[in-house]
C-alpha cells in the first residue's frame, strides 16, 4: 500500500508526455503519444485511479481489502465478486500448471524471507513451520465461495501488478486511440508504436548492470513482463537467493536464470510465463520453448 495520497507528475520527454505515480510499491508510468497536455493528464489520472483501486481492493496490508476479508475469515466461507473470483481462478490455474510451485497461499513465507541488504537466509525450521500453513489443496474453492482453513492466508501479489497493467490499458483504450505505453515496475504493455517509429525501445537490466540496459527490446504492440533477482535478492553464506520462491519447498527455485523476460498479448500472460519459467530453474528455457513464446533469459 502506498503511504498518503498518490500524486501524479506530468512532463514532456522526447516528444512524449510522461505521467508518473507510485502504486503497489512500484514506480508507475504512462507514456502518451499524440496527446495535448490536458489529454495526457486525463490519461495519467485515469491510469492512477485504476491502479490505486486495484491496490486498495487486493492489498494484503489493508484492513478494508477483499484479501483481508478472506484472511480474517477464520475458516468461514466468503462469497467473492466476479473480479476477485477471476483472479482466484487464474491463481488456481497457475498452481496446476506449476504442479504446486506457484501457490496463492504461499505469502506467509514473507515471515521467513526479507529481500534487503541486511537480511539473512532463514532457518530450515522456520521454513518447515511456515510450510504447514501453505497448500492450495486445503482450500475449498467453489466459485463464488471460498473457504480458507484457519491460520492460512492468500496473497494475490504474484499476479496483481500484471493484472493492473492490463486493466489500466483497457481503461485508457476506452477513452483514446493514441499510442500509449503503460509500465508498472518493469511490467508493461503498449497499444501501438509512437508516431514515426516502428516500436518502443524497452531496456532490460540485470543484477550486474543495474541502472543500465543489458539488452534493448523492440515492442510495437503487446506486453512484456520480467521475473528475476535483479532487485529482490539476498546473498548469505556465499550463496545468492532470488525472490521467486517454490511454494512446495519454501526455498528459491534452484538453478533459476537471473531474469526471464517474456512477450505476450497481455501483461498477465507474459507475467505468468515468466514466473512459471523461473520456478522451473534449470529447465526455464525448455518450458518457454515448448510453449512457443518469445523470451529473453539472462543467466
Amino acid at each position: 500500500m502506498t503511504s498518503g495520497a498518490p500524486r501524479l507528475q506530468l512532463h514532456r520527454q522526447r516528444g512524449l508526455w510522461r505521467a508518473t505515480f507510485a502504486a503497489m510499491a512500484n514506480p508507475c508510468e504512462v507514456l502518451c503519444d499524440g496527446s495535448d497536455e490536458p489529454s495526457a493528464r486525463r490519461i495519467g489520472e485515469l491510469a492512477m485511479r485504476e491502479a490505486i483501486r486495484i491496490e486498495r481492493k487486493f492489498s494484503r496490508y489493508r484492513t478494508d481489502s477483499v484479501v483481508h476479508e478472506i484472511n480474517a475469515s477464520d475458516g468461514r466461507p466468503v462469497l467473492l465478486d466476479d473480479e476477485t473470483a477471476d483472479l482466484i481462478d487464474f491463481g488456481e490455474t497457475l498452481w496446476r500448471l506449476s504442479e504446486g510451485a506457484f501457490d496463492l497461499t504461499s505469502g506467509v513465507l514473507r515471515h521467513a524471507w526479507r529481500f534487503d541488504a541486511r537480511a539473512a537466509a532463514p532457518s530450515a525450521q522456520l521454513i518447515a513451520e511456515l510450510l504447514e500453513r501453505i497448500g492450495w489443496r486445503r482450500v475449498s474453492w467453489r466459485r463464488p465461495q471460498l473457504m480458507l482453513p484457519r491460520g492460512m492466508e492468500i496473497d494475490l501479489g504474484g499476479v496483481g501488478k500484471e493484472y493492473a497493467v492490463d486493466r489500466v490499458v483497457a481503461a485508457i483504450q476506452r477513452v483514446t486511440d493514441a499510442p500509449v505505453l503503460v509500465n508498472f515496475g518493469g511490467d508493461l504493455r503498449a497499444t501501438g508504436p509512437p508516431r514515426g517509429q516502428a516500436a518502443w525501445q524497452v531496456g532490460v537490466e540485470s543484477a550486474s548492470t543495474r541502472g543500465q540496459a543489458e539488452q534493448v527490446i523492440q515492442l510495437s504492440v503487446g506486453a512484456l513482463a520480467t521475473s528475476g533477482d535483479t532487485r529482490h535478492c539476498i546473498e548469505a553464506n556465499g550463496k545468492r537467493y532470488g525472490h521467486i520462491i517454490d511454494a512446495r519447498t519454501g526455498w528459491p527455485a534452484a538453478d533459476a536464470p537471473r531474469s526471464v523476460t517474456v512477450a505476450a498479448d497481455t501483461c498477465t500472460q507474459a507475467g505468468a510465463y515468466a514466473t512459471l519459467a523461473m520456478l522451473q530453474g534449470r529447465n526455464a528455457e525448455r518450458l518457454l520453448q515448448e510453449e512457443g513464446v518469445q523470451f529473453w533469459c539472462l543467466r
